[in-house]
């Protein structure tokens, strides 16, 4: 145990509570705070313990096998949690969270394949945009709905988690942008839109990370095969 793996440990910790102060009035009674604001708090905090445990442990030399365990665990249990709450909130539909969802027990389970095999899968570029993109949809969502219902209704259309801009509330919201009449409820209503946006780039983002995990883990595959594989003497050679 050393310092990064203490960070670590915190923010496995800090997700019941961030749960908590999402869904019971918790945050309102004992601390007379908003519970969306708390828990904007709290998820900048332990995401920011998530760069701070890495850096620390690279630069003091304390990189261990426990840390490269619970990181990845810790990251999985913070963004799973709060993104499983905004879908019971009506902030995000249920529909990006099980792609996002899915696609990490997927690459969870081909990693311990590739790690029996003796392939190491290091995380891909693609990979950290989908991780940035679900920390600005979920601050963005939950600033929304601060102090409040989400200020844009999914009702109205077939499909308006497809066509969320589409909706009477965005509508207003443009047109007041246009006469320089927003009211506090329309920036509610652009933080909704970005964090939409934001799943949108996420569940993209985490279908091309998932072909570029699996395009490694075969091509890795092949190698280590073709390396076995013993050249056959051409015919008619002594």
């Amino acid at each position: 145990m050393n310092l990064p793996n203490y960070l670590t440990l915190a923010r496995i910790i800090i997700v019941p509570f961030l749960v908590v102060v999402l869904l019971t009035p918790f945050s309102d009674q004992w601390f007379g705070i908003s519970a969306d604001v708390l828990a904007i708090i709290i998820f900048l905090l332990a995401s920011f313990t998530d760069i701070l445990d890495g850096h620390l442990a690279r630069r003091r030399n304390q990189v261990s096998k426990l840390g490269k365990l619970l990181d990845p665990i810790a990251d999985k249990l913070l963004i799973s949690a709060v993104l499983i709450v905004l879908v019971e909130r009506h902030l995000a539909p249920a529909w990006t969270v099980a792609i996002i969802l899915g696609r990490e027990f997927i690459i969870t389970g081909l990693r311990s394949v590739a790690a029996a095999e003796g392939i190491i899968i290091h995380a891909q570029k693609v990979g950290k945009i989908k991780m940035w993109a679900q920390c600005v949809a979920i601050v963005a969502l939950l600033v929304a709905s601060a102090n409040g219902e989400p200020p844009v209704s999914n009702f109205g259309w077939n499909l308006p988690t497809v066509r969320f801009w589409e909706v009477a509330e965005v509508q207003t919201a443009f047109s007041n942008l246009a006469n320089l009449a927003l009211t506090s409820n329309d920036w509610k209503v652009f933080g909704y839109l970005v964090g939409r946006g934001g799943l949108w780039v996420a569940v993209i983002t985490a279908c091309w990370s998932m072909y570029d995990y699996f395009s490694y883990f075969f091509n890795e595959n092949k190698k280590r095969r073709a390396a076995f594989v013993v050249p056959q003497k051409a015919s008619g050679a002594p």
